[in-house]
């Protein structure tokens, strides 16, 4: 019997959506977007991009390293001029005012939000660096920098706009949420219904309770269930 080749699935997603991105201290790009079959495959690999390698969830002040942060972003850069040029001129044909394409919303982040971020505050972080003692932990050290807050903050802004530009690759890409995924259930404790009639420690009371966050075209709602 002749081995049947697996074909190959097609994009799938929207013939047309209404792209918007806020740049930060610049103002906001937006446009109608027709994509084509490379521009979804494109999308889908930023998007997976941008979900793995680039946090788009807030952190607080306590939370991570402005260095590691800095790192991811650049790599990120790298990683979306990679994609533009496999995929070459189909992400970015000529278009009429008012429209955009991969290749429009894509470059716009490169040098409009990612760009002045890192050429602006790589050196001035990597020259500071250079002062910590040997004897100093390098968390408590970046965290004692006189410049750490406002960083965090562009940082931040970058993270909003990234996030809503994953929102729409999303869309175009014709993929589920890889986002706000459901947080795991925790194991079953000792005691509770199912646990095969062990006795034990007791399930965690009634009031305690969890957030699922569901996107959908009527906006974002929260639903409150049980964790």
């Amino acid at each position: 019997m002749a081995h049947r080749q697996r074909r190959r699935r097609r994009p799938a997603g929207p013939s047309q959506i209404t792209a918007k991105l806020t740049i930060p201290f610049v103002g906001e790009i937006s446009g109608t977007w027709e994509p084509a079959d490379a521009e979804r495959s494109a999308a889908w690999e930023l998007y997976l991009e941008l979900i793995t390698r680039v946090s788009v969830e807030e952190l607080d002040g306590d939370e991570g390293l402005l260095r590691e942060a800095l790192s991811s972003l650049y790599t990120f850069f790298n990683t979306t001029r990679e994609i533009l040029r496999r995929y070459g001129p189909e992400v970015a044909p000529p278009l009429a005012p008012g429209h955009v394409s991969f290749g429009v919303l894509a470059v716009t982040v490169l040098n409009r939000v990612l760009r002045p971020l890192l050429t602006s505050w790589h050196p001035r972080l990597a020259a500071y660096e250079s002062q910590r003692p040997p004897s100093r932990d390098p968390v408590a050290h970046e965290r004692q920098w006189e410049h750490a807050a406002d960083l965090r903050a562009e940082i931040a802004a970058v993270r909003r706009t990234l996030a809503s530009l994953a929102r729409t690759l999303q869309a175009v890409a014709g993929v589920g949420d890889l986002i706000d995924l459901p947080a795991p259930r925790p194991p079953r404790l000792p005691g509770s219904p199912g646990d095969g009639g062990q006795s034990g420690l007791s399930t965690p009371p009634p009031q305690v309770r969890g957030v699922l966050t569901v996107h959908g075209t009527e906006g974002r709602r929260r639903l409150a269930c049980a964790a």
